[in-house]
This record gives C-alpha cells, structure tokens and sequence, in this order.
C-alpha cells in the first residue's frame, strides 16, 4: 500500500464552499443554484466563483434551461469529479487513519 501523502489530496477541495457543493451532489444527482446557495448559505457571488472553478476543472456539468420564462441552471457530478472526489476522502481517510 502506498503511503500517504498530503499531496494525494486534491487542492481543488480545500475550501469548505467547495467541499459542500460536491458533498451534496454526491448525495443528490442535480441541484440548481438556487438550491445551492439556499443549502450552503453563501452568497450569489461566491458560489459562482467556486462553481466556475469546479467547472473549469471538469468536475462538475452545467446545465441550463428555462421553465417557464424563468432561466434555471443546474449543476451535476462528472465522471471524473465524483473519482476525483472519492479519491479526495480515501486520502482524507488515510490521514486521519494515521
């Protein structure tokens, strides 16, 4: 077994915003923005900023539609964010393991 190192975990996690988003959308397929802010209790401009930055990683997909007249944007695991964050907690879990 290879032995643990700090830098087996993923930087992209380090902030707790981050950290809530992908926590939920492991627990739930999808959730909109609205949804998002109201769960993590943050403000419009922040969960932007960490959502973009999951996005750009590749680890979260976008999705926009509108209902009714009303735009909605949802957002949603990729293969590659929920691996990643397995990965993420298997490291975290190693540490405190230690």
């Amino acid at each position: 077994m290879k032995d643990f190192s700090i830098y087996d975990l993923d930087k992209a996690f380090e902030s707790r915003v981050r950290l809530g988003i992908m926590s939920a959308l492991m627990v739930e397929s999808s959730f909109d923005f609205k949804q998002l802010k109201t769960l993590l209790g943050v403000t419009d401009g922040n969960l932007a900023t960490h959502l973009k930055a999951l996005e750009k990683k590749g680890y979260i997909s976008v999705s926009k539609k509108f209902i009714g007249r009303k735009p909605n944007t949802s957002y949603s695991l990729t293969k590659a964010g929920r691996l990643a964050f397995q990965n993420h907690l298997a490291a975290l879990e190693k540490l405190l393991g230690r």
